[in-house]
């Protein structure tokens, strides 16, 4: 049986090495599940010892995917079979290593390029976010759909989405609202566009550069001339052109009163409309998180945001609506959820940032 991930080097004209990973599970869109995440980390640890390695390329199999998320369904399955300790435990170890390795790629030593070639969601833009330079094709499709399944949008998310222009981070996270290549260029969270047809030749042009020269600098003129040669076939945006809507329509800080003014919106525009219509049928759990993180986090450090997210997700799955939005999507596919109602005050909130057993392994103080 073949490794979800396929590790490999490539030697470069100079007698260097290139470190290629590349994310091989397209049947499941290249949902990142632990051992994937294993994978993916201890590739880049050794390489990142290594002085021969001088780049990275991260990218994924198949004509549809870089990333769909992760393998969420695994949380549903150990609900039902494992003990609370049992399920806390692999809640832990499975959120603990994917924030790891997301922080660890956002502080990579080595030049690390990712290509986001089709779909890219949920823990697909945990890993592309951190990169030093992330590209994005034709093909490329974004979102983080969490309040769809009772989570929130983590991987860092509480991070860039806080830092986007505007309020359109918080429309994205509110609603799990779907974006392109240009978008993401646009709202700071990919650097260069290439067409998708020149995936191919991205490695042997990495290999031909002179590695004993500026690394950054060179990478960054081969992405800008793939940039060019790619014309105007990278889509129109779909989420920018509507940021002063969007941005009167988030207005305030009362989530309460955002809701209410976001349901009585009469929307024409399909992509708004959509998105409208999935900010309402998501979890009130989800939203209420997604508030206090996007506000809360604009004054963190990437650090502190992985703790509390790790906190906040093994919380989820353990007392919120996790495990009921991975059934209802994706195991019975109802598309019927039975959320739970938020009570009143903020005590209910404040116990999903409280840590359940012992240390959280992600605090600063760890």
């Amino acid at each position: 049986m073949s490794e979800p991930v396929v590790v490999t080097t490539h030697p470069t004209a100079d007698g260097r090495q290139i470190g290629v990973l590349t994310l091989d599970s397209p049947a499941s869109l290249n949902a990142l599940s632990l051992e994937m995440i294993q994978l993916l980390q201890a590739a880049l640890t050794r390489w990142e010892q290594n002085p021969a390695v001088v780049c990275v390329l991260l990218q994924g199999a198949g004509e549809k995917a870089f990333c769909a998320g992760g393998d969420i369904r695994s949380f549903y399955y150990r609900k039902q079979e494992a003990s609370e300790s049992a399920l806390f435990g692999y809640a832990r170890d499975f959120f603990e290593q994917e924030y790891r390795l997301d922080h660890h790629i956002h502080r990579y030593t080595k030049p690390l390029i990712c290509v986001a070639d089709g779909i890219c969601m949920g823990g697909g833009i945990g890993l592309f976010a951190g990169a030093a330079f992330r590209v994005v094709t034709e093909k490329s499709l974004f979102a983080m759909p969490e309040v769809t399944i009772g989570l929130y949008p983590d991987v860092g998310a509480s991070w860039f989405l806080s830092r986007m222009p505007g309020r359109l981070g918080l429309w994205l996270g509110l609603t799990g609202a779907r974006f392109n290549g240009s978008d993401a260029l646009g709202l700071g969270l990919a650097d260069h566009a290439m067409a998708s047809r020149e995936r191919a030749e991205l490695l042997p042009r990495l290999a031909a550069l002179d590695w004993s020269a500026d690394a950054s600098e060179q990478i960054e003129g081969l992405l800008a001339g793939l940039q060019r040669g790619l014309g105007q076939a990278l889509p129109a945006p779909v989420i920018l052109p509507h940021q002063a809507r969007i941005d009167a329509l988030l207005a305030g800080r009362s989530l309460q009163g955002v809701l209410e003014r976001l349901a009585r919106a009469e929307l024409d525009e399909p992509a708004l409309a959509q998105a409208q219509a999935t900010c309402q049928g998501g979890s009130p759990i989800s939203r209420a998180i997604l508030w206090r993180q996007y506000w809360q986090a604009r004054r963190q450090s990437l650090a502190e945001v992985f703790a509390d997210e790790l906190t906040l997700s093994v919380n989820c799955v353990l007392r919120g609506d996790f495990v009921e939005g991975v059934r209802a999507l994706l195991i019975d596919k109802d598309k019927s959820p039975r959320w739970q109602a938020p009570q009143a005050g903020e005590a209910w909130l404040d116990a999903f940032y409280r840590w359940p057993e012992g240390t959280n392994p992600l605090s600063p103080a760890c």
